[in-house]
């Protein structure tokens, strides 16, 4: 097996040879456009994501700048995902985000990581997982998504939380690593924010 064809099989590979690092400079290149792009360009930003993602739904939206180490190609959004600045996608196997899911400013989902054998990571040696987020989560400001993590759908993953393991659907997750706090309930259909009660007639 050719270290090409080792990226997506989470075996060990040396991602640094000409073949990989040419066919992802031709990914990340779209990238730069992307990030060069004005606010007033949202047609063009969106015809960008069509062409940089592997699969991307309608009415999605990431705000300049994002970043991702295969250009978004092996991101797999659904509709109306919202990302605000900085996203970091560590694309180098697929990531797949469900409908309705936000990203806070500087998120980071992260699918490569490396041998702690010191012999082979000083070789440059990694190994790729694949990250799943469900539908309609929230991962908060600062949120570290750790390779091979799953996280169900509607669960909030609370701000600067690094999420090492699989965290279930309807949940509130925080911490680091990160943990359950509770599950999602009546209580937050009444309340938005502390003490704060949602007003119904006003929405």
């Amino acid at each position: 097996m050719t270290d090409r064809e080792k990226i997506h099989s989470g075996k060990v590979y040396y991602p640094s040879g000409d073949e990989i690092m040419n066919e992802q400079l031709s990914y990340v290149n779209k990238l730069y456009d992307f990030n060069a792009t004005r606010p007033t360009e949202l047609a063009k930003r969106e015809e960008l994501l069509k062409e940089m993602f592997a699969e991307i739904g309608e009415n999605c939206y990431i705000e300049p700048p994002f970043h991702a180490n295969w250009g978004g190609h092996h991101v797999h959004f659904g509709n109306n995902v919202y990302a605000n600045f900085n996203l970091t996608m560590v694309d180098d196997t697929h990531i797949y985000v469900g409908d309705c899911t936000m990203f806070g400013p500087n998120v980071t989902v992260a699918t490569a990581g490396h041998p702690i054998d010191p012999e082979l990571r000083e070789k440059a040696y990694q190994y790729n997982m694949p990250v799943h987020i469900g539908r309609n989560c929230w991962l908060g400001a600062g949120v570290i998504v750790l390779p091979g993590v799953t996280i169900g759908d509607n669960t909030v993953i609370g701000a600067g939380s690094v999420v090492t393991k699989d965290i279930p659907a309807n949940v509130v997750a925080v911490g680091n690593p990160c943990k359950v706090l509770r599950p999602i309930s009546e209580h937050d259909k009444e309340y938005y924010f502390k003490d704060r009660k949602i007003d119904y007639s006003d929405l």
